[in-house]
């Protein structure tokens, strides 16, 4: 995590083992969804702030009202929701999270890898996003039937445009089809924009992404239908 003087934020933390070393440096704020762990965290860190239930539950617009770095160990079914609503959350800086390697992939993917998608392309308008390392099944007790690893969001804009999100899911519904074919809505027309009208969305790069959602914006806008605009 890098260096800072933001809170922590710890969502699942279990036993509390990396919450202990956390402690001894950082204050934190955990949420742990298990009652029965919730009892024997109080206990044995009587200094931790701890919230226990969902954290999909207490997150509104921030789960803190000051800047905070996010540390979690995600299982795989909350690990894509959790990790964009902290995008979006304008008090989260740095986002560091052990999750599983698909996922993982998806987020750090550039265009042309199999795995590239809307899920990299708005990450990377909000922060730097790096993949630091795997870690096999065999580093969990019980071992898991998939490989791990962990990623790293160093945020240097607040939250994402979700307009901009949108336009993505709309260029991304169907990546077997035609970019064209995909954002029919948008009356889009590739050649006017220096593509070919057989170009997959997959083929484009993220800066081409904002080009593109900014352009059809404005002549959207110019039509007299709603404007979309990109964070500055």
């Amino acid at each position: 995590m890098p260096n800072s003087e933001n809170l922590i934020i710890e969502i699942g933390p279990g036993l509390g083992d990396l919450t202990e070393k956390l402690l001894e440096k950082k204050r934190v704020l955990a949420f742990e969804i298990d009652r029965d762990l919730c009892g024997i965290l109080q206990k044995k860190f009587p200094e931790l702030k701890l919230k226990c239930g969902d954290v999909l539950d207490y997150w509104q617009d921030s789960l803190a009202d000051e800047k905070y770095d996010l540390i979690a160990n995600l299982p795989y079914y909350v690990a894509t929701n959790i990790i964009l609503r902290a995008l979006r959350d304008k008090n989260a800086k740095n986002i560091l999270v052990l999750i599983q390697k698909e996922v993982a992939d998806k987020f750090c993917a550039k265009a042309g890898d199999k795995n590239y998608g809307s899920l990299s392309i708005l990450a990377s308008s909000v922060a730097n996003v790096k993949k630091l390392f795997d870690v096999p099944p065999g580093a969990f007790v019980p071992a898991p039937k998939v490989i791990s690893s962990v990623i790293l969001f160093e945020k240097f804009e607040d939250s994402y445009d979700e307009e901009f999100a949108k336009f993505l899911k709309d260029a991304f519904s169907n990546p077997r089809k035609t970019l064209k074919k995909n954002l029919s809505v948008y009356n889009f027309e590739p050649s006017e924009y220096g593509f070919q009208n057989t170009i997959r969305p997959h083929q484009i790069k993220g800066s081409d992404f904002f080009r593109l959602f900014s352009e059809l914006a404005t002549e959207r806008s110019n039509n007299g239908k709603k404007q979309y605009r990109r964070n500055k």
